[in-house]
């Protein structure tokens, strides 16, 4: 139960998805050979950088698209996915590589900042609309939160607020799909969510989950993206979510993609990194704003 709320409980099929072993007919050790070309492939592909001794997490996290595919070694797999018509069996290794690890209003203070913040920010500029940006949004639970504070804040001070549209990015197909649903089970819920909100926003629905309504939902266009290609495309916001995913990426490839990202702001737009991420040697890019918690940047 979720707060006397009826929820599925998914979290015993959640885990066998994450932790079967190396198929049966593979070989039972990764070769580091073997491993240094994947990760080689990986970095090359979307960015990821993986550490030393990481082949169990390759193993097991790649071990049911070998069987599916009738793959029975790692450089199997990596000479399968470097032929040209097999793009889809690339884009599902790499999707099954990808941490989509997330939760509702994760860390919080980000999305204090978003309310105590950029939203007054967007009254004062008196803006024709507000543009944000969420890259890597996982599963959609960043990009909904902030709609949901949008609607708080309008109610709480009867502001006059420009529309908000919000592009939410992520290389996961399958991600974007759920995104686009944008039903949750008791256990999604359950992470971060408080049943005043789940109330507020959200309506049951026929399989025992619950889809956020549609005042909230179309404010957010899904999109799929990798942070290594261009994104020009998407044009100019007022502020950059991209959160908890440049930990994942070399230190060149990290300042490459920061640079890239300014491009996309509006002049003195924000950019919202992770707890754990920092900015170093861009400070003809962006300023650094204390917001007591955390900190945020400005684009110069």
């Amino acid at each position: 139960m979720l707060n006397g709320i009826p929820v599925i409980k998914r979290l015993a099929v959640s885990m066998s998805q994450q932790s079967y072993g190396l198929p049966s007919h593979a070989s039972a050790q990764v070769s580091s050979k073997d491993y240094q070309n994947f990760r080689a492939f990986l970095e090359s592909a979307c960015g990821i950088l993986l550490g030393d001794n990481k082949q169990y997490l390759v193993a097991s996290r790649l071990s049911k698209i070998m069987v599916s595919n009738q793959i029975t070694s790692l450089s199997e797999l990596i000479e399968k996915i470097s032929l040209v018509n097999n793009r889809a069996l690339k884009e599902e290794v790499i999707d099954a590589m990808t941490t989509n690890e997330t939760l509702w209003f994760r860390d919080t203070h980000p999305f204090d900042v978003f309310k105590n913040t950029i939203l007054p920010a967007a009254i004062a500029n008196g803006g024709s609309s507000l543009r944000i940006w969420s890259a890597a949004c996982s599963s959609g639970q960043e990009p909904y939160s902030l709609s949901m504070i949008y609607d708080e804040y309008r109610a709480a001070h009867r502001a006059k607020l420009p529309p908000l549209n919000i592009v939410a990015t992520d290389l996961s197909k399958s991600m974007l799909e759920a995104c686009r649903a944008a039903e949750y089970d008791g256990l999604s819920l359950g992470r971060g969510l408080s049943e005043r909100r789940l109330r507020q926003f959200f309506e049951p629905t026929e399989n025992d989950c619950w889809r956020l309504k549609a005042v909230c939902r179309e404010r957010v266009r899904f999109q799929l993206l990798n942070l290594m290609d261009g994104f020009i495309s998407l044009g100019k916001f007022d502020a950059v979510f991209c959160r908890n995913v440049l930990i994942y990426f070399s230190q060149e490839l990290k300042k490459d993609i920061l640079r890239r990202i300014h491009a996309s702001l509006k002049p003195g737009g924000y950019l919202v990194l992770g707890a754990s991420e920092g900015m170093t040697d861009l400070s003809e890019f962006y300023e650094m704003v204390h917001c007591h918690p955390g900190i945020i940047y400005k684009a110069i």
